[in-house]
């Protein structure tokens, strides 16, 4: 998701993206540790999306 996009929503919108992003970063280390996961940089591109997401949030709060 694109920073600009991310910065034009509000934060209840923030957080439920940030749940979403959390769930699916939770799938991909199951799929890691069972060998299932062809792309392992997905790990690194979730865990990215949601270190924006909170920074976002907390700047908003702010």
């Amino acid at each position: 998701m694109d920073v600009k996009e991310l910065r034009s929503q509000d934060v209840s919108t923030l957080n439920k993206t940030l749940i979403k992003l959390l769930k699916e970063h939770f799938e991909l280390r199951m799929q890691h540790k069972s060998a299932q996961l062809d792309d392992a940089s997905k790990l690194g591109k979730t865990k990215r999306s949601i270190a924006q997401v909170k920074t976002i949030i907390r700047q908003k709060q702010v």
